[in-house]
């Protein structure tokens, strides 16, 4: 039986959210599954990921191929990552703490480098947002441009009468 790890799609149209999960590659792509992974939703910026990193670890060990998509999504949380250094423990070329020091590493060197990413977008979108103006002020503005156009009119009107 081939496994594979894929995305099972839910929400409604034009609002996708997934499901990760764990499928026989013969079933279809919303039926029946083995085991749920986690969640994907990419219509939040940045698309929010949540994906249990040990069951995930446990079916590639199994064997089970994740497809274009979810191979991205275990890539960005790690999961390739860490099954990467335990292979490395296995054949022996350094010991597990080595291999978890090297994962924490790069989990927080990973997590800083995506909260400045979110930092940035959130000031790119607060720059983009025009300023708020309050309702009652832009009226008031107006009628007051209107009061000096209609001075202004009446006074040249004035002199010319005179002449």
């Amino acid at each position: 039986m081939a496994v594979k790890m894929r995305l099972q799609r839910h929400g409604s149209k034009k609002r996708p959210f997934y499901f990760i999960v764990v499928a026989d590659s013969r079933s279809p792509r919303d039926g029946k599954f083995i085991q749920k992974l986690g969640s994907y939703n990419p219509l939040t910026v940045p698309a929010t990921i949540q994906v249990d990193r040990q069951k995930a670890l446990e079916w590639l060990h199994k064997g089970a191929q994740p497809t274009d998509t979810v191979r991205r999504i275990l890539s960005f949380k790690g999961v390739l990552y860490l099954k990467h250094l335990l292979r490395g423990v296995s054949l022996g070329l350094f010991d597990e703490a080595a291999a978890m020091e090297k994962f924490t590493k790069w989990s927080s060197e990973h997590d800083s480098e995506f909260a400045k990413r979110q930092e940035t977008h959130k000031k790119a979108r607060a720059s983009n947002r025009p300023a708020f103006v309050k309702k009652t002020e832009a009226p008031r503005a107006v009628q007051s441009e209107k009061a000096v156009e209609a001075k202004s009119d009446e006074a040249p009107e004035a002199g010319t009468q005179g002449e």
